[in-house]
């Protein structure tokens, strides 16, 4: 899906698609769901066609997130990049018409120009898209225009056909959506029969959606402060670069256009507000640095960014040298990671990606004092950064200072308890600290965030076998086994009713 519901995809240089193997996983029979994730899906009982409960919507999309995160190699997983989406928008939804509504905006690594909405407020970016958006205000047009697609509840009004409905087809259902979505071509050569018609009666039906998502995502823009005009100007690149593919475009391309009229309708609205010249953050050019820089391999990835340097050919000095930075650190080069993260600042550029690169440095350079420090200062500067948290806690570990890293971790877990990285630098510092059962435990929480209700058993069996727990930690230990016992069961149950 390219916006959501509409399909376009615009390539340059060597499109990098989901995988064969996800494909196959997503596409395999109708639409009923086997082996990997339906073994955990509860039975959803007689739904009306036309209707999805909110709290369904969610499970559905959690279901979909946890396939992509733990499954799929084209899930991007770099925390700098996700909380910038994550960031941007959120600001967004703020200035929706859900306020309150729960989004989760992750990255896919493919050059395709692309966006898509799932179930629950599960919203993929594709690299591509974000390098090839020339303004943040363009970039946060498109995700304006998908937040819309999920407030409005588009998906979950789309009509089945049947009044039953259960967890296992719905979750095949949008799975193969997202499918389609990615990679038309791959996807049409696995569906047939039903399978086609079913989907492509799906998209269909979303025409009207675009419209009232181009809409809603304008009126977003607009009120979260962002030049309206950003939406309009990257939806006609698009339909333009989308002329040098019509010939060959797929079927679901050709149902989905994205039309002059639409375009249109945009720039109407756009005549009766004044402009408004909005200046990209730090943090955008910033990330498509280092998206650019994660790119290829890294003496190559050195090699363009020190060109453009010499060259001058760039919007953002200061961006490009942090891209630099990146490539370099992906060779080893860490005293030429810290060279140009300090022309960075010298540039006056400053942000939490710049500190936690440069504290990663000094780190990797064998300066733990600096690099901790600089973690440091840098938390009391944004303490609410995820990366710099993330860093931080790895930094405690990797210095051996386990049981600062587990008053550290516990403390986020007090504002982040869902977090599994967090989890994971528990789990480290108890290891750490040759606390076995308590290492376990953190394991098993990890497995559970993982959707692996079996493999946290496994971990809580081994926590009671360890022998080194007290009598409140064993009891807490035996409780939990118990609890997680009871899920697997039910769970069991609602697969043998599907």
């Amino acid at each position: 899906m390219a916006f959501g519901c509409r399909a376009i995809r615009v390539r340059y240089h060597n499109t990098m698609r989901f995988s064969r193997r996800f494909l196959a996983i997503l596409l395999a029979g109708t639409f009923l769901v086997r082996g990997l994730y339906a073994d955990e899906l509860p039975e959803l009982g007689d739904v009306a066609s036309t209707e999805l409960s909110p709290a369904t919507e969610r499970r559905v999309g959690q279901q979909i997130m946890t396939e992509i995160r733990w499954r799929e190699p084209s899930y991007l997983d770099d925390p700098d990049i996700e909380f910038y989406l994550n960031q941007l928008g959120g600001r967004l939804v703020a200035a929706s018409n859900e306020p309150s509504m729960e989004f989760h905006f992750f990255a896919i690594n493919d050059n395709s120009v692309n966006a898509f909405a799932m179930f629950g407020g599960y919203i993929g970016v594709h690299t591509g898209l974000i390098l090839t958006a020339q303004s943040e205000s363009e970039l946060a047009g498109v995700l304006a225009h998908e937040i819309s697609h999920v407030t409005q509840r588009h998906l979950a009004r789309q009509q089945f056909q049947s009044k039953r409905v259960s967890m296992a087809s719905l979750l095949a259902m949008g799975l193969s959506l997202l499918a389609v979505r990615s990679n038309p071509q791959a996807a049409g050569a696995a569906i047939t029969g039903a399978q086609a018609g079913a989907i492509s009666a799906q998209l269909a039906f979303s025409r009207g959606f675009e419209r009232e998502s181009d809409r809603l995502g304008f009126e977003m823009l607009n009120k979260a402060g962002y030049d309206v005009h950003g939406m309009s100007g990257f939806f006609e690149r698009l339909q333009q670069s989308t002329r040098l593919y019509e010939n060959n475009a797929t079927v679901y391309l050709r149902t989905h256009p994205l039309t002059g009229e639409r375009i249109s309708d945009m720039q109407n609205r756009e005549e009766g507000l004044p402009y408004r010249q909005v200046a990209d953050s730090p943090e955008f050019q910033l990330v498509r640095a280092r998206i650019r820089a994660s790119q290829g391999r890294p003496a190559d990835a050195v090699k363009d960014f020190e060109i453009l340097l010499r060259d001058r050919k760039y919007t953002s000095e200061a961006a490009t040298r942090y891209g630099l930075a990146v490539a370099l650190a992906r060779k080893g080069d860490w005293p030429g990671v810290d060279r140009e993260l300090q022309a960075v600042r010298r540039l006056k550029m400053s942000s939490p990606m710049i500190d936690r690169l440069q504290a990663q440095a000094r780190l990797a350079g064998g300066d733990a004092q600096a690099g901790l420090s600089l973690y440091r200062d840098s938390i009391l500067r944004y303490p609410l950064n995820l990366p710099l948290l993330y860093g931080y806690g790895d930094a405690l570990v990797g210095q051996r200072k386990f049981k600062e890293a587990l008053r550290f971790s516990d403390e986020q877990l007090q504002n982040f308890p869902q977090d599994i990285r967090f989890f994971g630098i528990r789990a480290e510092a108890y290891g750490g600290l040759g606390k076995r059962a308590q290492r376990h435990l953190a394991l098993a929480e990890m497995s559970l965030l993982k959707g692996q209700t079996a493999g946290a058993i496994e971990q809580l069996q081994l926590a009671q076998q360890a022998g080194d727990a007290d009598f409140h930690e064993m009891s807490f230990i035996d409780g939990r086994l118990r609890e997680v016992k009871r899920r697997q069961i039910e769970e069991m149950k609602e697969r043998q009713q599907n």
